[in-house]
């Protein structure tokens, strides 16, 4: 069974919940940025949260059916549009063969998560068939014209009919980091206190936030150390830095802090422009 892609979009790619356990390799996670969305679009057809699925980017995905499927569609709010007749997001639909399904940019947030059931077959890479940019393992990212296989599955369907969309919150929690006590007192209150714009400088591996400079309490340098997903690096200009899900595996600036899981998952819909506090 497959699907076809006719268009893509900014940016679409097949992604699962990466290739955990390599750093010592210097292999990054990777895997689905906003993880809890991708996990639910799996769950609402009855696939393993690690099933491969797609990663849409600022809408623009246009996908036809050639067999029967059930697929869903989670992450921001968004409109669908099935053979244009309007759709609802995060709820199991039907794919009938000639379908053609059209995913709109968001309104709010960055990514949408289409799951089809069964999952999509595409070859590992290290155990995982996420598309890491920052590497280039995995698979290429999508291209008009190509058609996806789709795996079988004899697991029962979720009695779910909807589940309500949950806009990312841009209150995003965050938790001391291992170089906390390089910043001074002032600079952890800044961190917390300030209304921090997302700048243009944002994608799978990072997003830079723009505001009040925050000053180190020691100021040599840092031998380069691991990070994870959901780090906040302050660099030497002092703006702070949250990696997603495609970060390197060790940085040399200090990290002031670190997001809670589900906070690293609403960090991957924040967008350029927008407003965001970070809070402890």
């Amino acid at each position: 069974m497959v699907i076809f892609v006719e268009q893509t979009g900014p940016l679409a790619l097949i992604e699962d919940l990466g290739r955990p356990g390599l750093a010592h390799l210097g292999v990054s996670p990777s895997g689905a940025a906003d993880r809890s969305s991708s996990a639910l679009a799996n769950r609402l057809v009855g696939n393993p949260e690690r099933a491969a699925l797609i990663e849409v980017t600022l809408g623009g995905l246009i996908i036809v059916a050639r067999q029967f499927h059930w697929a869903a569609i989670t992450g921001a709010p968004t409109q669908l549009w099935l053979n244009d007749r309007p759709t609802a997001s995060h709820a199991p639909f039907a794919l009938y063969p000639g379908d053609r399904l059209r995913v709109d940019p968001p309104r709010d947030g960055v990514r949408n998560y289409l799951a089809v059931r069964g999952g999509l077959r595409v070859p590992k890479v290290l155990g995982s068939r996420s598309t890491d940019v920052l590497s280039g393992l995995g698979p290429e990212p999508l291209r008009s014209g190509v058609s996806i296989i789709v795996g079988h599955t004899t697991r029962s369907l979720p009695g779910v009919d909807l589940v309500p969309p949950h806009p990312a919150s841009k209150r995003l929690p965050v938790l001391p980091g291992p170089r906390h006590d390089w910043f001074t007192d002032e600079a952890w209150t800044l961190l917390q206190e300030t209304s921090w714009t997302v700048s243009a400088d944002a994608n799978r591996v990072a997003v830079r936030l723009d505001g009040p400079r925050l000053n180190r309490r020691i100021t040599h340098e840092l031998p380069s150390e691991g990070l994870i997903r959901g780090a906040i690096q302050v660099p030497s200009a002092g703006q702070p830095l949250i990696f997603l899900a495609d970060h390197p595996v060790t940085g040399g600036y200090p990290v002031i802090a670190v997001l809670t899981e589900l906070a690293a998952d609403d960090a991957a819909q924040l967008r350029p422009g927008d407003q965001v506090s970070l809070h402890g």
